[in-house]
């Protein structure tokens, strides 16, 4: 059961980190209670389920790159972990995931593409088809970019 403190906690969690270089600090002093203290509260919620995860939002568009492509890929399930490992060490990836695949849409694994141009993303996906040696792939580009928020639970 969540208590007050517990609601005032997870409704400074939902506002954006400050640009600072502690930025967790700030937040508990402005709950009211230390670094530590609050640190120990969010392990508590992800161990119970309460948080599952907690992440950035890359706002692309306000960055420069004006061109993004979900790329799907055609994987074989012995190698997502390697193939994994190697798309999420590029800085043009921002999201990287597995999917149950369906006999419509064979491809089981997604890469976020972010680029200056289409044609950049284009070129990217190719130097990543490449190094995996993966030749099935799709590219899907975005054409709308959609209000980006987070969940609101408690506050404001």
């Amino acid at each position: 059961m969540l208590d007050e403190l517990d609601r005032k906690i997870i409704a400074a969690m939902q506002d954006e980190l400050s640009l600072v270089s502690e930025p967790y600090r700030d937040i508990a002093a402005a709950v009211g209670i230390t670094e530590d203290e609050l640190f120990a509260r969010l392990e508590s919620y992800r161990r119970s389920g309460y948080m599952r995860r907690m992440g950035a939002v890359l706002r692309h568009r306000k960055v420069g790159f004006s061109a993004n492509a979900l790329c799907a890929w055609l994987v074989p399930m012995k190698r997502l972990t390697e193939v994994a490992m190697l798309m999420i060490s590029y800085p043009l990836i921002s999201h990287c995931y597995a999917r149950v695949a369906h006999t419509e849409w064979p491809y089981n694994f997604y890469t976020m593409i972010h680029g200056h141009t289409r044609d950049e993303c284009r070129e990217f996906a190719a130097q990543l088809a490449e190094e995996t040696g993966l030749k099935d792939y799709v590219m899907l580009f975005s054409t709308r970019e959609w209000k980006k928020t987070s969940m609101r639970y408690f506050g404001g």
